[in-house]
């Protein structure tokens, strides 16, 4: 069974990430077990992978994916490599920076960013 992933707040707090579609969790009860999802609908998807799988004999570590999310994912990763790059070398320049140049590189890194934080898990092609 896919662990439930963790990331760490600002506070340096665990937050708990959904298993299907990887979001923070909402706080839950102090009793009971642990959500694992954030809506009913990522349960459900969870479970008809969980089942496409068993299928498909594929084991824990295998994933498929389409060729196009894959292309698409590394896509958007070079361009958000490309712009952190791009911010340390402006960083590293000598000279101060004024206000309005550091909020264009802030603004270059969100805009390079904003199609990762966006980004969904397509849903899975069930036959019918």
């Amino acid at each position: 069974m896919t662990k439930v992933g963790v990331v760490e707040d600002a506070a340096g707090e665990r937050l708990p990430r959904c298993r299907w579609c990887r979001r923070v969790l909402p706080p839950s009860a102090k009793t009971g077990r642990r959500r694992q999802f954030c809506r009913q609908a990522c349960r459900q998807w969870d479970w008809v992978a969980r089942q496409r799988a068993r299928e498909l004999e594929l084991s824990e570590t295998d994933l498929v994916v389409a060729r196009s999310e894959l292309d698409a994912l590394r896509d958007d990763l070079y361009v958000l490599a490309c712009a952190v790059d791009d911010a340390r070398r402006d960083l590293a320049a000598p000279g101060k920076r004024s206000e309005r140049e550091l909020r264009e590189l802030l603004d270059w890194l969100l805009d390079a960013a904003e199609p990762l934080h966006n980004r969904e898990i397509a849903r899975p092609n069930v036959p019918t």
